[in-house]
């Protein structure tokens, strides 16, 4: 059995004078949220033993700002220009390369949003909130797997979405 955590960088910030647009930081509410959701994790016990992360800014600052909720786990990161605004295609062949049982993958809209409906073998919820896919949502799913190799589109088991929006 492998598990899949699913997260969108939290809310980013326009105004920072950010020479290019993967060295955009979080803003105030993004790094609250990140929090959050690190947060949501811990309670639900969806722990990551590996996390694989687009090498943007705002998307190295969220896993900073989940992890200290996950402290007791010392999940393996790494930071990829591949995932950099990845579509679906790009972030299953980067997953079908993972090693960890429990994987954390962070991303950008589109591709992350677009990988979360398509990975799921039950229909996606009418929530217009996962159509969207809002900075900072995260989707956890399950795969009948030995191996991410095996992993597809349209395979995983549907298991939790939230938004930081509905968390205390």
């Amino acid at each position: 059995m492998k598990r899949l955590i699913l997260i969108r960088h939290a809310k980013s910030s326009w105004s920072s004078g950010a020479i290019d647009d993967q060295s955009r930081p979080l803003n105030d509410r993004g790094h609250a949220a990140a929090g959050k959701v690190g947060n949501w994790l811990k309670s639900e016990g969806y722990i990551p033993d590996q996390v694989l992360s687009s090498n943007a800014t705002r998307c190295a600052q969220t896993w900073e700002g989940i992890a200290p909720a996950l402290v007791a786990s010392p999940a393996e990161v790494g930071f990829y220009d591949a995932l950099y605004l990845a579509g679906a295609e790009e972030m299953l062949a980067t997953l079908q390369s993972a090693t960890g049982d429990s994987v954390l993958m962070l991303g950008h809209m589109p591709g992350i949003g677009e990988f979360a409906r398509g990975l799921r073998r039950d229909p996606a919820p009418a929530h217009d909130a996962f159509r969207k896919y809002p900075s900072g949502a995260a989707t956890v799913l399950d795969f009948k797997a030995d191996s991410w190799a095996e992993v597809q589109m349209g395979t995983g088991k549907f298991i939790a979405y939230t938004t930081p929006r509905v968390l205390a």
